[in-house]
């Protein structure tokens, strides 16, 4: 298994890659706490003239709601036919991202699909518009939201989109369930597996390719997680480091059958470690 990054990694870092795409929860932040030294990092490889993208597959807040986040924590960040409507489970970020893309939308923190009342599908009225049902990160998923989704996917013609397939997420100072696990009833009961748009998934990378010009073999990714970040750089031809700071532990990394493409090239504690550069630069200015 890869060792830990050494000192002359580092430099070999900043030498061989320009552009660093980041995952976010559990890399810069856990909750709403900065990983220690991460502005810093950042900081630093802006003065070296890199190139930064943000990578997350957490849906439940939108590019817009990323943006204020980041300008809160101090982190600097530079987001199906029109006539269809989709059904949503998730969170505002859904209907947002939705909204900006000139889509209606149902479901989602519609009050009248947020309850808990028995669902009666003798009193439910299919909305003959509806062409795609998306799937993410839901923390108020309930009993209705799954049988009016169901319901719309027993439509083979309506398209099942899922924002990503993770299985879990950190959260504050623990782990819970992601939005794979949101989504996982809904492919037991249709028999339908989703087109899954986050990480590891190339969907992703290619819609990155779409606004940023970039050269796979000088970029690097950097994340937290093994079958997520890792699987997502190595499937784009990027170089992947890896910190132990979100899912991923040093325990993790001692397993003999993890596959090859979720090796990591780089293994480091913390974002933070790469604090050393900036020290070396401001000592030899």
């Amino acid at each position: 298994m890869q060792n830990l990054i050494s000192r002359e990694d580092y430099d070999r870092l900043i030498l061989d890659y320009d552009t660093w795409l980041f995952d976010c929860d559990g890399v810069i932040w856990h909750g709403d706490h900065l990983i220690e030294g991460a502005i810093e990092v950042l900081n630093y490889l802006r003065r070296q003239k890199k190139h930064i993208i943000f990578v997350t597959n957490n849906a439940t807040k939108s590019r817009q709601s990323y943006k204020k986040k980041f300008d809160k924590l101090g982190v600097q960040a530079d987001v199906l036919p029109k006539n269809k409507k989709v059904y949503v489970i998730g969170e505002t970020g859904i209907e947002e991202e939705l909204a900006e893309e000139g889509y209606q939308y149902l479901g989602g923190t519609d009050p009248e699909d947020n309850t808990l009342k028995p669902f009666k599908i003798e009193n439910f009225t299919p909305d003959l518009d509806v062409g795609a049902v998306v799937c993410g990160l839901d923390t108020s998923i309930n009993y209705t939201k799954y049988c009016k989704a169901y319901q719309y996917l027993r439509n083979n013609d309506c398209l099942f989109v899922a924002t990503n397939e993770d299985s879990t997420y950190p959260a504050g100072g623990g782990i819970l369930p992601g939005g794979g696990s949101i989504m996982a009833p809904l492919v037991l009961a249709s028999k339908r597996k989703p087109v899954a748009t986050g990480k590891p998934n190339t969907t992703m990378l290619d819609c990155i390719r779409a606004k940023h010009n970039f050269d796979p073999k000088r970029s690097i990714m950097i994340g937290d997680r093994l079958e997520t970040d890792i699987e997502f750089g190595k499937k784009g031809g990027l170089s992947t480091l890896l910190v132990l700071t979100g899912i991923t532990s040093k325990e993790d990394l001692q397993q003999s059958d993890i596959p090859q493409d979720r090796i990591p090239d780089f293994v480091t504690p913390s974002l933070g470690d790469l604090r050393i550069l900036v020290s070396k630069g401001s000592s030899s200015s």
